[in-house]
């Protein structure tokens, strides 16, 4: 083979993607880790998904809307799925699905409780591994639930590896890969690793299965499995036969027992009803485990399939199991399955190796591992919220019709979406999927783009331009960060393909301004550019909880909210721009969006609507919150958090190519030149240029940066080993804000670990830990600033002297990375410290993508897998490797 060809093969599949020739992203891992438990799922009255389908039912209870399974694949429709079934001899239950405890049963809001890896993947998904580990003891399900339904928030979660699950090493390794021979050619290997000291047997169960479309009336035509003669070097073979999908072959290399049954509800076990059919959804586990000849179907046939597999291997031996799943008929599946697993991975190392070249094995790892994570959370999403209100065939309880989403009839999901975490977050959530798009663009810029049009499109956005929160609750709000993301992605693609796409950022804009017209009448009260908008994702970094309406009269005026509709003024405006510098005639929306920032400036100044007080705090340098009573009167919340550090965000560079073919544009910097605005200095928008005749646009001026980058730098206060803490740590001590008016008694305190109030629900602990996100987004901003300032202005770092901006921003990027990186004493600080991923040859390696971290220790917190935050730490060592400073541990 052309070394030229190898390097190249996955661009080539994902330019050929591109380029409609072949539809490689019609099979990826869109088979969620979760479906029980979720909002689509949940047609009771009161709302209250995990108690209404929980685990234990997910097993015999057909799910409506997706389905879950174990290093799954399915089809972009989620028509025909393929995932891993296991069995140790001694679980009470068939495992096909992940475990995890709700928020009533966790001490820290919802939590799996297994150890599954995505270790690697291509973006075309013509290659993709999971790793699982599977204990050889009888699983924990009781204990996990006991434990941690007694613990409170001030004890840690109890863990899988806590119970001694793993004790002596005895466990499996079971290995998942997934190698494309063509977009509809799929071979498959499961690899199981006796890692005891003993030989054990291993009950290995690949099933095949449809997703439940028949069952809910509509007339769906109902697909069928059933067995056929093998080919040669097959042992067994199974078809597939659908009304849309067409026809697939199921091929197995090795001896198995097949066994057939329907995707169809036990409606004898869980509501004493009459089965529609004798063969059920839970008919595996019954036959497996419980000896149940009758559960399956003899006649070779049905809508889920799988090959029983009884495996005794010795210690520390390996068994290969090999399948392939093909569109087309073929004669020998496996005569080329070696050659194509070798292949595929050399051309993903490569992949890899093009995009970060030089780097460090051990960033290379984590690079690889969080981009792996990215990809593996892509989900099929889908959700009709008409339908869902209404109920299918039996009407829901009157209760659920008139609430959650109710607003939102118009929604139909059916699509590929890039979801935080397929366990504890399998839905998508509109400020996440911004971040995610960013740590995609270096992956395939094309996925990410579609990405940020999805959710304007007519069938997500209401009628209003607002753009749905997540399925929690629609009309939520989030961080307006689509219009960031957009611009962010559309640089990216100009710079690897020398070529503009104006096309999307066209479209974009249009239903971006939709958007941004919502904001300014919906989350502006009084019309005076001061933003109330509640939750935006930032929980109990505040004195109470902003999802709650304050008493009557009583506003509070938002830091964050006008933070966040400044960065988006901006990022309108130099989205017009950039359309306006291509040829077309933007001008107008540029300027228009601008003296929108300038009016939001003019706000967070002090000179309109928050009764002359400025949401800056010029004895503390800061910006901070402001409570409004109905008698004009206002107070400060004296807060340090992200609340206050979020003003920042809203940075924009200028330079002369974009004001080449804006006159009228110029004009208005020259009318505003110096922040000049109504009368009053407001911001730094100065008319004067840098060398590079560029201007800065920002709500915070370099006046106010040493102040805040005092705060941010000092490790009494924001810094921590490992980024930016959430809150600053001196709320450790200054904590009590005794009575705000409309408020009552105002407490916060700095946890640099687990949340200690359940005042938000789930894992909702963003104060005092270390937050991905918002730290990546601070170092987008300061490398803006320096940009614009240079080499010659620098700020005081406490303990260690003065540094430019761009020293400032690497001195915050390796903090992060080394989250993920071993330290001085050969530990992984995300990692738990006595736990077998420091010093066992088998974990080590391996690692998770947590939620948050640890204020002080790094340690990995929240979900497990949240890797579409925390996959932005790949981002991270790319610009750290591009400035030239990769991997190094000096001045941190």
């Amino acid at each position: 083979m052309n070394p030229e060809q190898v390097m190249n093969a996955e661009r080539q599949r994902l330019e050929a993607q591109r380029q409609g020739r072949e539809d490689w992203r019609l099979w990826g891992p869109y088979l969620a880790e979760r479906s029980w438990g979720t909002v689509r799922e949940d047609y009771s009255g009161e709302g209250t998904p995990w108690e209404y389908f929980d685990h234990d039912q997910a097993r015999s209870r057909a799910y409506r809307w997706n389905e879950d399974g174990m290093g799954g694949i399915c089809d972009e429709q989620q028509r025909l799925c393929f995932s891993l079934g296991l069995w140790n001899g001694r679980d009470p239950i068939l495992k096909e699905r992940a475990f995890g405890l709700t928020g009533k049963q966790g001490n820290h809001g919802e939590d799996v409780k297994e150890y599954y890896f995505y270790l690697d993947a291509a973006p075309s998904h013509a290659w993709l591994r999971y790793l699982y580990k599977y204990p050889q003891t009888e699983y924990p399900y009781t204990r996990l639930i006991h434990e941690n339904v007694h613990r409170t928030r001030h004890d840690p979660p109890f863990s899988l590896l806590d119970t001694g699950a793993f004790q002596g090493d005895r466990y499996w390794d079971v290995e998942v890969r997934y190698a494309k021979a063509s977009p509809t050619e799929i071979h498959i290997q499961i690899i199981a690793h006796n890692r005891g000291p003993e030989a054990a047997t291993l009950h290995l169960l690949p099933t095949l299965w449809f997703r439940n479309t028949w069952s809910w009336g509509g007339g769906e035509e109902k697909p069928t499995l059933y067995e056929v003669v093998a080919p040669d070097g097959a042992i067994w073979a199974v078809r597939a036969r659908h009304p849309t999908l067409g026809e697939y072959f199921l091929y197995g290399k090795d001896h198995a027992q097949p066994l057939y049954t329907e995707n169809e509800s036990n409606r004898k076990l869980l509501w004493n009803q009459p089965n529609v059919t004798p063969y059920v959804k839970d008919a595996f586990h019954r036959y497996v485990i419980h000896g149940e000849t009758r559960a399956v179907n003899p006649a070779q046939t049905g809508t889920k399939f799988t090959a029983w597999h009884q495996l005794t291997v010795n210690p520390g031996q390996g068994i290969t199991l090999g399948f392939v799943l093909s569109q087309e008929p073929l004669d020998t599946p496996f005569d080329h399955q070696e050659a194509i697993f070798t292949t595929r991975q050399q051309e993903t190392d490569l992949f890899y190796d093009e995009l970060v070249p030089e780097v460090s094995a051990e960033d290379h790892n984590i690079l690889r591992q969080a981009q792996a994570g990215m990809i593996w959370n892509k989900q099929f999403y889908h959700y009709d919220v008409a339908r869902w209100l209404d109920g299918d065939q039996v009407p829901p309880h009157g209760g659920h019709k008139r609430g959650r989403n109710s607003a939102w009839r118009h929604l139909k999901a059916h699509h590929i979406i890039s979801v935080p975490d397929a366990w504890e977050y399998p839905w998508f959530a509109a400020w996440d999927l911004a971040y995610h798009c960013i740590a995609f663009a270096a992956l395939d810029v094309d996925f990410a783009k579609g990405q940020i049009e999805l959710l304007l499109k007519e069938y997500y956005l209401r009628p209003n331009g607002q753009i749905p929160a997540c399925e929690w609750g629609f009309g939520d709000v989030n961080p307006p960060l689509a219009a960031m993301a957009a611009i962010e992605v559309f640089r990216v693609d100009r710079a690897q393909r020398d070529c503009p796409d104006t096309g999307f950022l066209q479209r974009v804009l249009s239903k971006l301004l939709m958007n941004y017209t919502w904001w300014l009448n919906r989350k502006d009260a009084d019309g005076h550019n001061v933003f109330e908008g509640g939750f935006l994702g930032l929980d109990n970094i505040s004195v109470y909880n902003r999802s709650e309406p304050l008493p009557l009269g009583y506003s509070l005026k938002q830091a964050d909210a006008t933070g966040w509709m400044a960065m988006f003024a901006l990022n309108m405006t130099v989205i017009a721009l950039e359309l306006n510098a291509e040829g077309a005639d933007y001008e107008d929306v540029a300027i228009q969006c601008y003296q929108q920032f300038l009016g939001i400036a003019n706000t967070m100044a002090g000179y309109s609507g928050t009764g002359g007080f400025s949401l800056w705090d010029h004895e503390d340098g800061f910006f901070k919150d402001l409570v409004a009573a109905p008698d004009g009167s206002q107070q400060r919340i004296d807060v340090f958090s992200w609340v206050g550090i979020i003003p920042l965000f809203a940075c924009e560079i200028v330079d002369q190519r974009l004001l080449k073919n804006a006159p009228r544009f110029n004009s208005v910097l020259t009318e505003h030149m110096g922040g000049l605005f109504d009368g009053h200095h407001i911001c730094a928008c100065p008319y004067h240029i840098n060398e590079r005749g560029e201007h800065l646009l920002s709500l915070a001026d370099h006046t106010m940066l040493p102040y805040i980058l005092w705060h941010l730098l000092s490790e009494d206060e924001f810094l921590s080993r490992y980024g930016i803490r959430s809150v600053s740590r001196i709320h450790a001590q200054r904590h009590d804000f005794g009575n705000i008016q409309g408020i009552g008694h105002a407490m916060i305190e700095y946890q640099p670990g687990e949340s200690t109030s359940g005042l938000f629900g789930g894992n909702s602990n963003w104060c005092g830990p270390i937050w991905m996100p918002t730290n990546y987004t601070l170092i987008c901003a300061l490398e803006k600033y320096y940009r614009y300032l240079g080499d010659s202005y620098r700020v005081a770092v406490p303990g260690v002297g003065e540094m430019t901006l761009k020293e400032v921003a690497l001195f915050l990027s390796e903090r992060l990375v080394d989250i993920f990186r071993r330290n001085g004493q050969g530990r992984v600080p995300a990692m738990p410290e006595d736990s077998p991923f420091q010093y066992a040859p088998a974990w080590c390696d391996l690692l998770l993508f947590n939620e948050y971290f640890h204020g002080e220790t790094g340690l990995g917190l929240g979900a497990m897998h949240q890797t579409g935050w925390s996959g932005l730490v790949a981002n991270l060592i790319q610009r750290s490797y591009r400035s030239g400073s990769g991997g190094s541990h000096e001045g941190r």
